[in-house]
């Protein structure tokens, strides 16, 4: 038997299991320890007698749980209680995170009669706490102003910080509490002139260099950054929101931010290939237009067929959202200001086992996009049948799964011809949504952002939004985003479609050993989420 399935089969019906626990438990305990645990309401004394019964124990008529293989057995399965999901289905509101609860710790000084300058007194663990959680932006300042040293002009607004050189000669701003400077940086309600000199403009952040950049007449303004000394190896690339952009949530992203985002992003991939490629590239020291975009695209496109690239995946992702607890931890995210990150990855490496100077062989690089490949070979050898298009049959044919035919079972929270946005059946996140790119304009699937044309790469764009979008009317803080790509030089395959995931963080789902096990707990059904996503639209 195969254990690593998938929900999706041939004939266009997602396929779980449901357990209905019945069973009885074996009693080897041999004390009993009665002790008061308090009083009820009306002050009659209670105790843990019920946690010690007599003989065996009998379960009966258990909670049933759905066990919803993932549409790629490579991501586990979701685990959904039919009886929360039953609740959440006659109460879908309460799929909605609230806003933060405004919170000033100065208006409490005020109020109080208390030492104006009782928040430099606080204890570190509370500085952090208001760090993150105060809505006030006199709160802020202070704080900001505890963590660093600002320079300030004549009428005390702060134009730039403090710097000193570090223990290895590096220029850095002088920081008192570098984790107090992080967390009160990223409050999207610190004044905007402070997040500047603090983390926003040119240099702040250090001194990776700038070599792209979107900027428009509009309010619309967008750095590429280069990160040469990369946790991804060869280097990656970063498209930030510009310092006359501030962006610190997704609600207030326009149109043209996401296209200029992303419009960097295939910009930067698609020079790298052409050069890889040998093409021979006169560039305008500006951003290319989407018209000399999709020409160049179109000349690797065709140089492909004739040699591969040493690389052969993109990576893309995108960390939204930033909070510490008080303890220290960081929960999310390096900045507020909203940032994607990419790289391109190569096909192989060379292959070491003792001697890091001398290789013995090669292996292949790994790129998430891999996983799914991987997930459609093991399809088709169990069904002899294409993956993609059984998985949009399913999606498309989706029928509820607690047999009501009062409420809605559509998965899909948005399409247009080359995109689709939908709920997976089987959620990692509990919130989580994906987009999966369809077909081009003239028919052929889309694997890869070297095979989206224009209008397929308008329709991502848009679709990314939109999730985005969904999940800020939801009230969701932290978003993580990744892509799902197929190998660039598999032309030949023509069945794998790009993926997108989005993964939001819930307040009270950090991550524990079930999900460390790809076992997702969920509470709601997926269709009732999608209409509550349909709604936000």
């Amino acid at each position: 038997m195969n254990r690593l399935t998938s929900c999706v089969t041939p004939q266009g019906r997602f396929i779980y299991g449901i357990h209905k626990p019945n069973y009885t438990v074996s009693n080897v305990r041999n004390n009993k320890t009665i002790v008061s645990l308090g009083q009820d309401t009306d002050h009659h004394p209670l105790d843990n007698s019920q946690n010690y019964p007599d003989g065996p124990l009998t379960v009966e008529g258990g909670d049933w749980i759905f066990e919803i293989p993932n549409p790629f057995p490579f991501r586990g399965r979701t685990y959904l209680n039919k009886q929360w999901a039953d609740q959440a289905a006659t109460n879908p509101a309460r799929m909605h995170l609230p806003p933060p609860v405004p919170t000033s710790f100065s208006q409490l000084i005020t109020n109080e009669a208390l030492p104006d300058n009782l928040i430099a007194k606080l204890p570190a663990a509370l500085q952090l706490t208001l760090a993150t959680c105060s809505t006030d932006p006199h709160d802020l300042v202070q704080l900001a102003e505890l963590s660093c040293d600002f320079i300030k002009d004549q009428n005390q607004m702060p134009t730039g910080l403090r710097y000193e050189h570090d223990k290895q000669g590096r220029l850095r701003a002088r920081l008192h509490n570098h984790a107090l400077f992080e967390a009160v940086a990223n409050n999207p309600q610190l004044p905007d002139s402070y997040k500047r000199v603090m983390v926003l403009t040119p240099g702040a952040q250090g001194n990776s260099e700038i070599v792209g950049e979107w900027s428009s007449d509009s309010k619309t303004h967008v750095y590429e950054y280069l990160r040469r000394n990369s946790y991804i190896a060869h280097g990656h690339y970063a498209a930030n929101m510009g310092e006359d952009a501030v962006r610190y949530a997704t609600s207030d992203l326009s149109c043209e931010d996401m296209h200029a985002l992303r419009h960097l992003y295939y910009q930067r991939s698609y020079l790298r290939l052409a050069e890889e490629l040998g093409i021979d590239l006169k560039l305008p020291q500006h951003c290319l237009s989407t018209d000399q975009l999709e020409t160049l695209r179109q000349q690797i496109v065709a140089r492909l067929k004739q040699q591969p690239p040493s690389s052969t995946a993109t990576l893309w992702g995108w960390n939204y959202g930033f909070d510490y607890a008080p303890s220290g931890y960081r929960l999310h995210a390096s900045h507020q200001q909203i940032h994607q990150q990419y790289a391109l990855l190569p096909d192989q490496i060379p292959a070491h086992s003792s001697d890091p100077l001398t290789a013995n062989g090669i292996i292949p690089s790994y790129g998430c996009g891999d996983l799914v490949r991987a997930a459609m070979d093991s399809y088709k050898n169990e069904h002899d049948s294409d993956f993609f298009p059984d998985y949009l049959n399913c999606i498309r044919n989706n029928q509820r799964m607690d047999g009501r035919q009062d409420l809605e079972d559509s998965l899909i929270i948005w399409q247009d011809a080359q995109a689709m946005l939908f709920v997976p059946k089987a959620q990692t996140s509990q919130w989580e949504l994906q987009l999966m790119a369809l077909e081009n304009d003239d028919g052929t699937p889309c694997g890869n952002i070297l095979e989206a044309d224009t209008a397929m790469r308008q329709s991502l764009d848009l679709g990314i939004l939109k999730a985005q979008q969904v999940f800020a009317k939801l009230g969701a803080r932290m978003v993580t985003s990744i892509e799902f790509p197929k190998r660039i030089d598999s032309f030949a395959d023509q069945q794998q479609y790009l993926l997108y995931a989005f993964l939001p963080r819930l307040p009270e789902s950090p991550g524990a050993f079930s999900e460390a096990q790809l076992r997702f707990i969920n509470g709601h059904y997926p269709e009732d989420f999608a209409a509550i996503c349909r709604k936000q639209l």
